[in-house]
């Protein structure tokens, strides 16, 4: 039951009922440009909140926690792409909207761990925490290097220069020039600066910002997920062409990226059962809340209705339901408890 109650949260629930408005046809519409506006604040929120996490923490003690959640950020979206894209059954496009999300980290899943933990009197590190801002960022990245080279490839090959395509890749205008337009993306530029000014800003700043990054956060939030829960029910039947595919891929990259990241935290960082389960939760986790909107900004061809049916409507439940108490028998099975 406590399980269910983890799904009763109102983030969720206005997405359902985004879902339910547009099912039913209701005449609701929002204005257009607030969901970029809403997206904004987001992502400016998460990188203030992360940023100031990072200030208070041991950098030189968590070095290695940094370094491996880069690592696992960059690595595991690149492999949900390739196990996507060798379906046949989704778009490129729609491959880097979704593998983004799953090298990305879902805060309320996190968060639902250490309750689990708490409730267990499981001791556990806090450098997790960090390793939860530091994996914001890489799998936005690689999802827009991705939908980048994807959309590259499409243009080239409509207008019949597919080998002209692959000529110029080398060069400057090739890998480089992704490069750059991933780094200078909007959604980038916003969530790495505003971990950059939450770091290097006086606590009593960021104390002041508190009801801008806390108080009404959950509340735009719901607003967000309510007008993409509406997008997502416009296009779900595209969803139902690939459903099995990806439901399968819903709760089996969460199984994949969970024993990662339990073997890189206990056996790599040295963490305990509790500490190690937090870094597998990491790894098994998919974005709702970070990754979302940066990809309706920057990758508007991807279809909603994929990516966050995905981390929303299967992978966030199969966790809170099988996931976490899965992460932690395994952790302790390597522990040898």
């Amino acid at each position: 039951m406590s399980s269910l109650n983890n799904l009763l949260i109102p983030a969720v629930l206005f997405f359902a009922l985004g879902v339910i408005a547009r099912i039913i046809k209701s005449d609701l519409r929002f204005p257009p440009d607030l969901a970029k506006v809403l997206s904004i604040y987001l992502l400016m929120a998460i990188g203030l909140h992360g940023g100031y996490e990072l200030s208070k923490a041991d950098l030189a003690t968590a070095v290695n926690a940094i370094m491996w959640a880069l690592i696992l950020g960059f690595s595991l979206p690149i492999l949900g792409y390739f196990s996507l894209v060798v379906t046949r059954k989704v778009s490129p496009m729609d491959a880097a909207a979704i593998s983004a999300h799953y090298g990305s980290v879902s805060a309320g899943t996190f968060l639902t761990a250490i309750a689990f933990l708490d409730s267990s009197r499981i001791e556990y590190e806090s450098y997790p925490l960090i390793m939860l801002a530091v994996m914001e960022s890489p799998a936005i990245i690689v999802g827009l290097l991705l939908a980048a080279m994807a959309r590259k490839k499409i243009y080239a090959q409509s207008n019949g220069a597919a080998s002209m395509y692959d000529k110029d890749d080398s060069s400057e205008s090739g890998f480089g020039h992704l490069l750059r337009e991933a780094f200078t993306n909007g959604s980038v530029v916003v969530l790495i600066g505003s971990m950059v000014i939450g770091a290097i800003s006086q606590p009593s700043g960021i104390e002041k910002l508190k009801p801008f990054i806390d108080e009404i956060f959950m509340g735009v939030l719901c607003l967000f997920l309510f007008e993409m829960g509406m997008e997502a029910a416009r296009r779900i039947k595209e969803f139902k062409k690939v459903g099995m595919v990806l439901a399968l891929f819903g709760m089996v990259m969460p199984l994949v990226g969970g024993t990662i990241g339990a073997l890189v935290g206990y056996n790599i960082l040295g963490f305990s059962v509790g500490g190690a389960t937090l870094v597998a939760v990491l790894g098994a986790s998919a974005s709702y809340i970070a990754v979302p909107p940066a990809m309706r900004l920057a990758v508007p061809e991807a279809n909603p209705s994929f990516y966050l049916t995905l981390s929303l409507g299967i992978t966030f439940p199969f966790n809170v339901l099988i996931g976490i108490p899965l992460y932690y028998w395994f952790a302790s099975y390597l522990a040898g408890v």
